[in-house]
């Protein structure tokens, strides 16, 4: 199989690059943003027409955290529709026949039942702080389902919770919360500072899947011969921000005070992803919250080593 993952230097799509080489028969097509930009769509569809792949992910995305999104609501709507709109209309365009489109948890509403299970899609308002991704990304979910429903071609889609892993951003501003945290308390405890602030009260619930689980959810779902329109990735396991905090802060080996700035946005109160039809698929995370905690730890420290950190 000819596979194009588009985003294949980012976060995910590295991780995918990582899990996906070791498939048997599976050759990777990759271009990074010099080669390739996604959002530009005559480009994007003479690449598809010279290559020709067998199916293709999309993993590109412009990301962020909180204060990213509240700050630059437009060119978040803007870049991930073009994103999404161009490689999934290029792809049908160019006769390919299988595309898992990744979009994010942000996509359901901000007070849906929880665990949030796939049918609560579009039953009520989103979180304001990051409604232009997740309108973007509904956006990509829909394309994909109204695509394969009208020319039956098998585009489909996942969604994953809160990521993290090698090759995550760690700039204070435009980062998420457990990527800001490990830098917080790395460069605290190098700097022999005795205080670190979070953003927020520490009293929202969030759920984590390390990144290397994702990809592993990826190569499962392009397995299946008819995966529902779009599903769930996650762990299935919450916990509140002051417990990650907490548990990044001993990863880091930091034992100052912790200081909460109420100020600052919390966000959506708790945020957990019904996995139920994951699961009965036959498909579950394997990598523990601790461990891949100090996995991430270490893949910062070595990053941030070898000059090529993201921050």
């Amino acid at each position: 199989m000819k596979l194009f993952i588009a985003g294949h230097q980012g976060m995910v799509g590295s991780a995918l690059v990582r899990r996906l080489q070791r498939e048997p028969g599976m050759e990777l097509l990759l271009r990074g943003r010099s080669e390739l930009d996604l959002g530009d769509r005559a480009a994007v569809e003479a690449f598809y027409a010279g290559e020709r792949p067998d199916a293709a992910i999309i993993a590109a995305a412009r990301v962020g955290g909180i204060h990213a999104n509240a700050t630059h609501p437009a060119e978040f709507l803007f870049e991930n529709l073009a994103i999404a709109a161009n490689t999934i209309h290029g792809a049908y365009r160019s006769g390919v026949k299988r595309l898992l489109f990744l979009g994010s948890s942000c996509i359901y509403p901000k007070h849906a039942s929880q665990p949030m299970t796939e049918d609560c899609l579009l039953t009520g308002p989103l979180e304001p702080t990051n409604e232009a991704y997740a309108i973007a990304k509904i956006a990509g979910l829909k394309l994909a389902q109204f695509y394969r429903r009208q020319y039956g071609v098998l585009f489909h889609s996942a969604m994953p919770t809160n990521l993290y892993g090698p090759g995550d951003n760690y700039n204070l501003q435009n980062s998420h919360v457990l990527p800001a945290l490990i830098r917080k308390f790395h460069e605290a405890k190098q700097g022999n500072g005795a205080m670190v602030t979070a953003w927020g009260t520490g009293a929202p619930r969030r759920e984590f899947l390390h990144v290397d689980d994702l990809a592993d959810a990826c190569a499962f779902l392009l397995r299946l011969e008819d995966p529902p329109d779009w599903i769930n990735v996650g762990s299935g396991v919450e916990v509140t921000i002051r417990e990650l905090t907490a548990a990044v802060a001993a990863a880091a080996g930091f034992s100052g005070k912790i200081v909460w700035d109420a100020t600052k946005p919390d966000g959506t109160p708790r945020k957990l992803l019904d996995v139920s039809r994951l699961g009965a698929l036959g498909w579950r995370a394997r990598i523990g919250l601790e461990e891949g905690i100090a996995r991430t730890y270490a893949s910062f420290l070595a990053e941030r080593s070898a000059g090529v950190l993201r921050e």
